[in-house]
């Protein structure tokens, strides 16, 4: 009891968290608290699980559903690298030249890629995106856009959406090599 001869003193643990105010341990195990995981981890594993979800989200939006995704890689590399050989093609996406093949065949057969002959070695051929694959990159990409566009414009305020720029700039820093 405090008095004026007696001031109060800790007690022998705090209730809320069970810990002894001198050492931070649990009186019942001697040992200190597990701590959850720090907050830039939080963050991290928010952040990718937020990203995939976006994706999947902008890639059903897209009508691009008939291709798989390492269709969708390979005819996206196409059109920006340009055009190229199986092999090449299967060392950027790490996968084995007969796969390639194989995912070349399908989008050759939706006629969204063609062949031609090497220019200097014949034994090879080099794979190209056609106008068609052009028009279904350009067709996939409007629908994101069109999609996200509107889930800020509907979903967010104006403050959110300031904020949400400013979190852009952060993510491009990100991944600034």
């Amino acid at each position: 009891m405090a008095t004026p001869d007696h001031p109060p003193t800790e007690p022998a643990s705090r209730p809320e968290t069970g810990q002894r105010p001198e050492t931070g341990q649990r009186p019942e195990t001697g040992q200190r608290p597990e701590r959850g995981p720090r907050a830039e981890e939080r963050i991290a594993v928010d952040l990718a699980a937020v990203v995939s979800q976006l994706m999947r989200r902008m890639r059903a939006a897209s009508s691009q559903g008939a291709l798989t995704p390492s269709q969708r890689a390979v005819i996206s590399r196409l059109h920006t690298e340009g055009p190229t050989t199986t092999a090449a093609l299967a060392r950027a996406e790490l996968v084995r030249p007969q796969s390639m093949r194989m995912i070349l065949a399908a989008l050759e057969e939706q006629t969204l890629v063609e062949r031609a002959p090497h220019p200097t070695d014949g034994r090879q051929v080099v794979f190209s995106i056609t106008e068609r694959g052009h028009e279904a990159i350009a067709s996939v990409r409007q629908a994101k856009q069109s999609w996200l566009l509107d889930a800020i414009e509907t979903r967010l305020d104006a403050d959110e959406r300031r904020t949400l720029a400013e979190a852009t700039d952060l993510l491009k820093r990100l991944v600034q090599e």
